[in-house]
């Protein structure tokens, strides 16, 4: 036997069902070097400080 409908789903039935399929925003934490919001378990984008140790050499602004 196959996993086969009984009855179809209505188009608004469908719809009210795909409701809660929205993309979340990731959860922002603080980087303990800069101070700047940056994803979990990444390099700061920033700084380039992961895990207290300078991963990516960043270039210096200019004032």
């Amino acid at each position: 036997m196959a996993a086969v409908p009984k009855c179809r789903r209505s188009h608004r039935e469908a719809r009210l069902r795909r409701t809660h399929w929205h993309a979340h925003m990731p959860p922002a934490m603080e980087c303990p070097h800069c101070r700047e919001p940056k994803l979990p378990h990444r390099v700061c984008p920033n700084c380039g400080y992961y895990n207290g140790m300078e991963i990516v050499a960043t270039k210096e602004k200019k004032k």
